[in-house]
């Protein structure tokens, strides 16, 4: 379902500013149905609908105000039975390489990349279409291994993708992704070619909350750090 469907079923429960029984079963069965993304989607489009009549206050802006606890709460009801299941790949062989594109290639609304280097070309090809299609991406990376032969880290800021290096003496040596802030890409592996060939390595993505909100704030803390 596209987001203005979503938009739109939102929009008729609020003509009448209440959620009656059968608007509320079909509103639980929506989430219920939908990804992480898409469930964010809905409840952050809820809160933008009431936005200006609760600004204006009043009686209205407590009308508005009971539809929104009454959707959040269908929402969240719904969205707390949908678990999304870890997965685990190893390499050396393509399982981590395929699990990650198929990943990024999933993002709809935001790829924040914190990696300590990007040489493989197929990952970069990923994070490209990716920014190409509206997925807000931004990469933060290691100065030094940004001047290697093969990076290809200035080929994405050059095609318009947000870039921060770490500067310091030290080394920038995450290796992490959040996607659409509900998944956590992270592990060992390296987003190179040698990773995926002959590197022991290891992949796991997961959408645990507390995991992504943890990294979400190393990340912020790490792009406002650096330039």
């Amino acid at each position: 379902m596209h987001y203005q469907q979503l938009e739109q079923h939102l929009v008729q429960t609020l003509e009448d500013f209440r959620l009656d029984a059968q608007e509320k079963s079909e509103l639980r069965a929506l989430a219920g149905q939908l990804p992480i993304a898409d469930i964010r989607y809905l409840r952050n489009k809820a809160f933008e609908l009431v936005r200006q009549p609760v600004e204006k206050g009043g009686e209205d802006a407590a009308i508005h105000l009971r539809w929104l606890e009454q959707v959040v709460k269908t929402i969240d009801k719904a969205a707390s039975k949908t678990e999304i299941s870890p997965t685990v790949d190893f390499s050396p062989g393509q399982n981590c390489l395929k699990r990650l594109i198929e990943t990024l290639s999933n993002a709809r609304a935001s790829l924040d990349i914190c990696v300590f280097t990007i040489s493989d070309d197929r990952i970069t090809d990923a994070i490209l279409k990716a920014h190409q299609r509206g997925v807000q991406v931004r990469v933060i990376t290691d100065n030094d291994k940004a001047n290697d032969r093969g990076s290809d880290v200035f080929f994405l800021k050059e095609q318009g993708v947000p870039v921060r290096l770490d500067e310091t003496p030290w080394h920038m040596h995450h290796k992490f992704a959040l996607v659409d802030d509900a998944l956590l890409v992270n592990g060992s592996f390296n987003w190179t070619r040698t990773a995926s060939e002959k590197n022991q390595e290891n992949l796991v993505i997961t959408g645990h909350t507390k995991l992504v909100s943890e990294f979400k704030k190393q990340f912020d803390y790490l792009w406002k750090s650096y330039k």
